[in-house]
């Protein structure tokens, strides 16, 4: 190699070395130190994701359809 081909090969490798570096760091993602997840640099600028909670049977209104209609069935059923 002489020393034109040489230069342009360490040029184009430091680029890189330094785009990929850039990249690197410019990437937000969480990170998990010492048991502690700690938040993107992005975090401020993410979109609020809020979910009331609910009830914690999730089929409530049909549990009191079906008891309502049992209570119904045993007030019209003759006694025998």
């Amino acid at each position: 190699m002489d020393g034109r081909k040489s230069r342009t090969l360490a040029a184009f490798l430091l680029l890189g070395g330094v785009s990929l570096g850039m990249l690197l760091l410019g990437t937000g993602c969480q990170v998990d130190v010492g048991g502690q997840t700690l938040p993107s640099p992005y975090y401020m600028k993410d979109d609020v994701q809020y979910f009331a909670p609910g009830p914690e049977f999730k089929l409530a209104r049909e549990a009191a359809a079906l008891q309502q209609a049992k209570a119904q069935q045993m007030q019209q059923a003759p006694v025998r």
